[in-house]
């Protein structure tokens, strides 16, 4: 079974505008990672929140991304537009 994994974060003042191109040009390779079978990106203008939804095969496949780009840092760079770490959840959908 898969595990959704979601990424909550505000982003800094005034920071979307150069987030945007960051995420376009970083979101191919993580689409591409092994294990990874859906990225999707929410923001609200208003309260500057960000949320990325992702799907993996498993939670260790997500593990290995995370190792990843903590070691080639995207992970820094993704923080440096915000206010702070994301808070992360792992979450699998019920079959209801």
């Amino acid at each position: 079974m898969s595990v959704w994994v979601s990424l909550d974060m505000t982003v800094a003042e005034g920071g979307y505008e150069a987030l945007e191109p960051f995420l376009e040009a970083k979101l191919p390779a993580v689409r591409g990672f092994d294990g990874a079978l859906s990225v999707t990106v929410h923001y609200e203008r208003q309260t500057q929140k960000l949320l990325i939804l992702e799907e993996w095969k498993s939670r260790d496949h997500h593990a290995a991304y995370i190792d990843s780009i903590m070691k080639n840092g995207v992970m820094s760079e993704l923080v440096a537009f915000m206010t702070g770490p994301p808070n992360v959840a792992y979450l699998q959908r019920m079959p209801i």
